[in-house]
């Protein structure tokens, strides 16, 4: 008998990358086989997002394109969307299970609930009801591994559904975590990126229950205790819990790497209080230069929302102003977009959309400038890059430890490996790097 072949499509941040790695692992276990999403499969899982507002929009396609595959497949739809809008997505035709938050690690399980059932489940919950934390990394596919060291949030930013979709910030222990790291480390991986919903907030067991830990301790443990893992990143941290004492560690440390993506959403206080954010700009702005005081190679990356209710030209020109006054290296940047049950919804002074589409491509033309100045001031200097495998036309690519972008001839010797390279020149949104073994074998 054949084996069950799954195939899995992931939406949204890199947490999510980490979830539906640990689904893959509970299935493999289970029988099944993985097979491209476009491939025939039997269960097709979807893992969605909720942070935009065409999350309805992209989980229909994906659905069609399941069932152009496998009109017979079983569809699976789990993730934030889930949570959030269980009955919506049962409504799209094609879609066989809804699993929720509480619900989302027993894939395996349910799967074997409906292998013969026709008809169509719903596994929703209260999102107060979810206080398990489920450990969970990705490894396999590159380089470098997202490991989960936290979930949910315990902040009620007017804009946001996390809280609602993932529920209350909970984490797995120090030693726990630290022996995920080391079991990744065992399977070859060079680099390891700190992720989670709010990582900052690490501490708590159950989303009530405070441990006498935190993420300086759990930093200082990974430094001390994993040993097989040459570089270690901080994904998105808040600022107002990105203390001088965890920079000064990273500052410090052989192996975290000098590369900080630090959320703003506004360079306005008038917006920041209205979106009810736990920083005003006098303190991001702290946060900001210290780094660059104890690391000023240091890369640093910031979100940024636009069109947010009440954000006048006024208030947008003060977050253009102050993110050219800063060392920022690139931004992500979002457009607001309304969303069910969050308080900003009902709030007046909407931007039109022409106007936020306007001004989320001046940012992103703010943020290309912003990069290659950060390219150019490591041009002609040595920097260590960790190697990727995929070959993109002769070319390979890799990250220096500050998170440099850097292209070379494709050498499959390189893979997986941190070596030294001389950044030469940009090109193209990229930095062209020369190998220092082929520089030295040329002087």
């Amino acid at each position: 008998m054949r084996s069950k072949r799954v195939a899995f499509h992931t939406l949204g941040c890199k947490l999510n990358y980490t979830e539906t790695s640990m689904l893959w692992q509970q299935l493999h276990g289970n029988g099944y086989e993985k097979v491209g999403f476009d491939d025939a499969a039997d269960v097709y899982v979807i893992n969605t997002c909720s942070v935009t507002d065409n999350a309805d929009k992209e989980c229909r396609r994906i659905v069609r394109k399941a069932l152009h595959a496998n009109e017979n497949a079983k569809v699976v739809v789990t993730g934030c969307y889930a949570q959030l809008k269980p009955n919506e997505i049962a409504s799209i035709d094609g879609v066989s299970t809804v699993i929720g938050a509480q619900d989302k690690f027993r894939l395996a399980d349910i799967l074997d609930e409906i292998e013969t059932d026709s008809h169509q489940a719903v596994y929703s919950c209260d999102i107060n009801d979810v206080v398990t934390y489920k450990a969970s990394y990705s490894v396999g596919e590159r380089t470098r591994a997202f490991l989960k060291v936290q979930d949910g949030c315990d902040y009620s930013c007017t804009y946001c559904t996390i809280p609602l979709a993932r529920g209350k910030s909970r984490s797995d222990s120090v030693s726990n975590t630290v022996q995920q790291a080391n079991d990744i480390a065992h399977q070859g991986v060079k680099e390891i990126v700190l992720s989670g919903v709010n990582i900052g907030d690490f501490g708590y067991s159950n989303g009530i229950e405070r441990r006498q830990e935190t993420l300086l301790q759990l930093i200082q443990a990974l430094e001390e205790s994993c040993t097989g893992i040459e570089r270690f990143r901080v994904s998105s941290i808040e600022p107002n819990l990105l203390n001088n004492a965890i920079i000064d560690l990273v500052a410090s440390s052989k192996r975290f790497v000098s590369h900080f993506h630090i959320p703003m959403q506004s360079g306005s206080d008038t917006i920041l209080k209205a979106m009810k954010r736990r920083y005003l700009t006098k303190l991001y702005r702290e946060r900001i230069e210290h780094i660059k005081g104890v690391m000023p190679h240091a890369c640093i990356g910031a979100d940024v929302i636009v069109g947010f209710p009440g954000e006048t030209e006024i208030e947008f020109a003060e977050t253009v102003a102050f993110i050219e006054s800063l060392p920022l290296s690139y931004l992500h940047v979002f457009t607001y977009s309304e969303r069910d049950n969050t308080e900003a919804i009902l709030f007046d002074n909407v931007v039109p959309q022409n106007i936020r589409q306007q001004r989320n491509k001046f940012l992103r033309q703010l943020s290309e400038q912003k990069r290659d100045a950060f390219y150019r001031q490591h041009l002609d200097s040595v920097r260590s890059v960790l190697w990727e495998g995929e070959n993109d036309g002769d070319y390979m690519h890799g990250y220096t430890d500050n998170y440099v972008r850097v292209r070379t001839n494709y050498d499959a010797a390189l893979v997986n490996n941190v070596t030294p390279v001389l950044l030469k020149q940009i090109d193209n949104g990229e930095v062209v790097g020369q190998i220092m073994s082929v520089v030295h074998s040329l002087a």
